[in-house]
């Protein structure tokens, strides 16, 4: 279950190299996700180009990082997608990435699954179309399960299945652990947090206190279904859930995006939080002694949980969860299970809430076709 104290000091204190090491590598994505982290769409001219791509797995490797969480965006858009990841593969860096899963037909799925070093997870919001779509966009369920059918059929293995938890889905839960092991899949469910164009609706999607309650009480029982420590801060509730339960920001985790830029973690894509550029003087000096990241790795100040008999438990919650609702650091998570987060945005009443810097949002609609 959850880390014991002695392991969890250690990470705080930041480790040599991330464990949890997600790359974007491009914004352009042919969905318009609703709560998309990164306001994907478009495509940055500016991303870097494959040489630069190869140069910085070939770091990554030096560094001993044995895999690599790619994304976007749908990294599958880009060209030379297969190429890179066959070039990790090589550098024995190992290769987990999202996909929406339209670019997955019979050929492609054949491909994936003679890659050694190589994990998906298929994305969907909801165990049925109905309630997907609503999220991602009308069609986008149906090509997820084409692309889920593809892999199975071409025998690629137990896959992962992920979903971001809404209000919507999480009376869903049983449906989707029985759709994922219909496939031979492993379930992944996130939590929703208020980044990218989630701030807009993040209100309105976020799960209520008692859907948590719900969600922490599923999640207890079932050790098996992957969280990627997402729910840390439901672990106030009484038992920990599995993982660090911890803010890795900057200490075990962090963000490379599609330009090169070095954020603190895939949550918090603002300036406030960009490290620095792999392009300036490559990613291990920006993981090593960029300043952001050292203060990170300072003893934190509970603040207002400091005299909460559960902080141990939660850590005072999300970093990125606080600052995009306007929150200080030091403020209890939004989604605390006390209901001291709400108890501080109804007292701090901010009217303009930050936003996530780059914003690659698409400006026509999105049309999927059957494949």
């Amino acid at each position: 279950m959850g880390a014991d104290s002695s392991l969890r000091n250690r990470f705080e204190r930041g480790l040599n190299a991330p464990i949890c090491l997600t790359w974007e590598l491009t914004y352009a994505c042919n969905l318009a996700c609703t709560h998309c982290l990164s306001s994907s769409g478009r495509r940055d001219p500016r991303e870097l180009a494959t040489d630069q791509a190869k140069r910085l797995i070939d770091e990554i490797a030096a560094m001993q990082i044995f895999y690599v969480n790619v994304g976007g965006g749908e990294p599958m858009i880009r060209r030379d997608f297969f190429e890179l990841v066959e070039h990790a593969v090589a550098q024995k860096v190992g290769v987990k990435f999202s996909t929406n899963g339209t670019r997955i037909d019979r050929v492609a799925a054949r491909r994936l699954a003679s890659t050694d070093y190589l994990d998906l997870q298929v994305s969907i919001d909801g165990a049925d179309a109905d309630t997907s779509d609503k999220i991602r966009g009308a069609g986008s369920y149906a090509a997820a399960r084409r692309a889920m059918d593809h892999l199975q059929a071409a025998d690629f293995g137990p896959f992962k299945i992920s979903v971001v938890m809404t209000r919507d889905n999480v009376d869903q839960l049983d449906d989707l652990e029985t759709l994922a092991e219909a496939y031979g899949a492993q379930l992944r469910l996130t939590r929703l947090r208020p980044s990218g164009r989630a701030v807009e609706l993040w209100e309105e999607l976020r799960p209520t206190r008692l859907q948590n309650r719900e969600l922490y009480d599923w999640l207890v029982q079932r050790p098996h279904v992957l969280t990627g420590d997402s729910f840390f801060h439901l672990s106030a509730f009484g038992e920990p859930l599995d993982g660090l339960n911890l803010c890795g920001a900057g200490r075990v985790v962090c963000l490379i995006d599609p330009v090169g830029d070095v954020y603190a973690c895939p949550f918090v894509i603002h300036e406030q939080f960009k490290a620095g550029n792999v392009r300036d003087a490559g990613f291990q000096k920006v993981w090593r002694d960029s300043a952001l990241f050292r203060s990170l790795r300072e003893p934190g100040n509970p603040g207002a949980c400091g005299s909460c008999g559960s902080y141990d438990a939660c850590r005072g919650g999300c970093m990125a969860a606080k600052f995009f609702t306007g929150l200080e650091l030091s403020d209890p998570d939004p989604e605390c299970v006390f209901g001291h987060g709400e108890t501080a945005l109804e007292a701090r009443r901010v009217a303009l809430r930050p936003r996530s810097s780059p914003d690659h949002s698409r400006r026509v609609p999105v049309i999927i076709s059957a494949r």
